[in-house]
């Protein structure tokens, strides 16, 4: 199999100097004095570890705050740590610290600027990738879907532009989203926050974000080859975005906490470089077509604007693979105009019998349910002609899953049977009838 590989994502480097982190000198005070008040920390290789600078510039902040007499030394050596020497706050650096914390409770891992987070994301834009064939079959391995089906997601996917899959209920449009997010397969770094204006927004998301087995170095090695990278940033899988008829427009707004002082960025901010997957498009309580005049910028100009609490707008990038999955039909829920802006439209049929046939051994064989010819013969002569023989992908699982209930209640092993297709089939649809009130 002839894999193409992905050209290797550049990583952000280390600043080796304050000036190159590109905040000012108070802001990284600042923020260095809230840690160490929030942290209780005194070692300096721990506030270096806790702020994400290399070791070397966290001894200058620690040397900048201590001439403006907000630290001082505890005189005391720490045996077990290097012999390092212990810091701790003044009464002058405890009021700062929450003179600072008034105005933002952000402290930890210092931001990157707005600018450098930007450039990052070119860097390793989602339209970098190189995804063929191959990888796609890979991603899609555990499906079984249409020969043409993959000929067309292949060069949607491949070109970092919008998706529209559509079609009937049932018929795997959310496991094929799933499917590409997996042939994706590479690695990019994600800010754990950035920076605008003198406002801190966190980026990096545990729920979001995969973090990567990161290269630890021998500690006793005299050479550190592991973890070059700024470490502002976190190595992660591509991320991947899922919202459904929960998704809502101030979902892609910041998300400022007054409490804390502090925003947090919107999901398609925290799925650049990745795929944003809007599932059950209509089934939102905003109408299909206002969310998507939401994304119109975002899609044509790969830029998106976002407003802090002062009102003041600014830009950021767009640099995510929108997937829309329906089952309505495009023309019920879209205008023209929002149609043209979705870049490919994929319809995502029901299974022809043959597949069919193959989606009910397939899930047989993993549930260790025997296949009899008589049930499957019942089924395609007796039960699918009265549905005008519309097969969908999930139904060998609702059946099957039915007979393996009905055989455990029973008390008898797993197996086929026309009587069994039957109780099942009774459980799939709803006979349509009047219910007295």
């Amino acid at each position: 199999m002839n894999i193409q590989a992905t050209p290797q994502v550049i990583a952000p480097p280390a600043p080796r100097t304050l000036a190159e982190t590109g905040l000012t000198l108070v802001m990284m005070r600042d923020i260095l004095i809230k840690t160490m008040f929030r942290t209780n920390l005194d070692l300096a290789s721990e506030v270096s570890r806790a702020i994400c600078l290399p070791l070397t510039l966290t001894q200058e902040l620690i040397d900048l705050a201590r001439t403006q007499r907000l630290l001082e030394a505890t005189g005391t050596l720490h045996a077990t740590s290097g012999n390092e020497m212990g810091y701790q706050l003044t009464d002058g650096g405890k009021a700062r610290a929450l003179d600072a914390l008034a105005q933002s409770e952000y402290y930890g891992a210092m931001p990157v600027p707005l600018a450098e987070y930007s450039a990052q994301v070119q860097r390793q834009s989602v339209r970098n990738m190189k995804l063929t064939r191959d990888q796609l079959m890979v991603g899609m391995g555990h499906l079984i879907l249409p020969e043409d089906l993959i000929g067309n997601l292949g060069p949607a996917v491949g070109s970092g532009r919008s998706i529209l899959m559509y079609g009937p209920p049932g018929n795997g449009k959310s496991s094929i989203s799933n499917g590409i997010r997996d042939a994706l397969g590479d690695k990019i770094y994600i800010p754990r926050a950035v920076e605008y204006s003198g406002q801190v927004i966190t980026v990096y998301d545990p729920i979001v974000h995969t973090a990567a087995v990161e290269v630890t170095d021998d500690p006793n090695s005299l050479r550190r080859t592991a973890n070059r990278f700024d470490q502002r940033y976190v190595w992660c899988q591509r991320p991947s975005v899922i919202t459904g008829g929960e998704l809502s427009l101030d979902m892609l707004d910041l998300k400022y906490n007054s409490v804390a002082r502090t925003y947090t960025a919107p999901l398609q901010m925290k799925s650049n470089g990745g795929i944003f997957i809007v599932d059950d498009l209509g089934r939102q309580a905003e109408p299909p077509q206002k969310l998507v005049n939401r994304w119109i910028v975002p899609l044509e100009e790969s830029r998106d604007i976002l407003q802090l609490q002062s009102g003041e707008k600014f830009t950021v990038p767009f640099d995510t693979l929108v997937i829309f999955s329906t089952n309505f039909h495009p023309n019920e829920i879209f205008d023209g105009a929002a149609l043209r802006r979705i870049f490919f439209k994929i319809k995502i049929d029901g299974p022809n019998q043959e597949n069919f046939l193959k989606i009910l051994a397939l899930v047989a064989r993993k549930k260790k349910m025997p296949l009899d010819q008589d049930a499957i013969l019942h089924l395609l002569k007796n039960k699918y002609p009265t549905i005008n023989n519309n097969y969908a992908n999930y139904q060998p699982v609702f059946l099957i899953d039915q007979m393996i209930a009905i055989c455990e209640f029973e008390g008898i092993p797993n197996q086929m049977s026309p009587e069994l297709i039957d109780r099942a089939w009774a459980n799939m649809f709803v006979r349509d009838e009047q219910i007295a009130k």
